[in-house]
């Protein structure tokens, strides 16, 4: 997601990649899932962060696979005790609907849409083992994360 006057990042030659841009900057995060969901052609989206350099496609399969499985709207990982919005898996078309209707609310968290969507979490001790260093939700955030 990018902002509205922001120029496009560049990507290592042959990589097809759209940008999804805010429509409007400073809207929080559901606005830029929103711009990204309008532009999507696919039943399902992987929502991560830029800044989560180590996905783990076994993790990304499994919250898939649970997706396909139970129909529901969102798919997220337990850490914790809580449910992390990044990365989740969402149905493109009701994750669209229900994030207009929250935008239009007022609301601007990733949360409020896993809140009101259905959402099965995968459970840590499924995806931990899948990924046991728990790659998976670093984020890269200050530079000395970089360390890590």
């Amino acid at each position: 997601m990018l902002g509205p006057g922001s120029t496009d990042p560049s990507m290592p030659a042959g990589t097809r990649v759209s940008f999804a841009r805010d429509a409007i900057e400073g809207e929080g995060p559901l606005r830029g899932l929103f711009a990204g969901l309008e532009m999507a052609n696919a039943e399902w989206v992987v929502l991560a962060g830029g800044d989560m350099p180590d996905l783990q496609p076994a993790v990304l399969r499994e919250m898939l696979r649970a997706a396909r499985e139970t129909g529901v709207v969102a798919v997220t990982l337990s850490d914790g005790g809580m449910e992390r919005p990044l990365p989740s898996v969402l149905r493109t078309v009701p994750a669209t609907a229900a994030a207009r209707a929250l935008l239009e609310a007022g609301r601007r968290s990733l949360r409020d849409l896993l809140a009101v969507v259905a959402t099965v979490v995968v459970d840590e001790p499924t995806w931990t083992a899948l990924d046991p260093e728990r790659r998976t939700l670093r984020d890269v955030d200050e530079p000395t994360d970089m360390d890590r």
